[in-house]
C-alpha cells in the first residue's frame, strides 16, 4: 500500500487544521492507522491511532488528547487528523502510516511512510 498525506500549512496559535492520508489498495478497512510527527532536530513522535473495523479504537499521545482527533473513512480508503488550539510547539512534519504489529506509539512497529505533510504554527 502507498500512503499520501496532505492538509498542512502556516496558521498562527490557536488555529486549526485537518489533515488527510490517502491510502492505496483493497485492504484499507483491514489497517491500524497512525500519525505521527518529527521536528527538527528531534525523534518522529507518536500522534494518534486508530484501529481497524475489526474493533474501531482510538488512541492518543496523552499531551495531545483533547485538542487532536483521529478519523478514518473505510469508503475512501481515508484517514484524518483534525487538530485544534495549535501551539508552535505543534511544528513539524506530520506523517501517517500503517500499524503491522507490536506497541502502537512506536514508529518501527509501522511501514508504507508517506512523504509527510509541514504544520507550521506562528506565536
Amino acid at each position: 500500500a502507498q500512503v499520501a498525506e496532505s492538509g498542512g500549512g502556516l496558521v498562527q496559535a490557536g488555529g486549526s487544521l485537518r489533515l488527510s492520508c490517502a491510502v492505496s489498495g483493497d485492504d484499507f478497512s483491514w489497517y491500524t492507522m497512525g500519525w505521527f510527527r518529527q521536528a527538527p532536530g528531534k525523534e518522529r513522535e507518536f500522534v494518534a491511532v486508530i484501529t481497524s473495523r475489526r474493533g474501531l479504537a482510538t488512541y492518543y499521545a496523552d499531551p495531545l488528547r483533547g485538542r487532536f482527533a483521529i478519523s478514518r473513512d473505510d469508503n475512501k480508503n481515508m484517514v484524518y487528523l483534525q487538530m485544534n488550539s495549535l501551539k508552535p510547539e505543534d511544528t513539524a512534519v506530520y506523517y501517517c502510516a500503517i500499524h503491522r504489529l507490536g506497541t502502537i506509539d512506536e514508529a518501527r512497529n509501522y511501514d508504507s511512510w508517506g512523504q509527510g505533510t509541514q504544520v507550521t504554527v506562528s506565536p
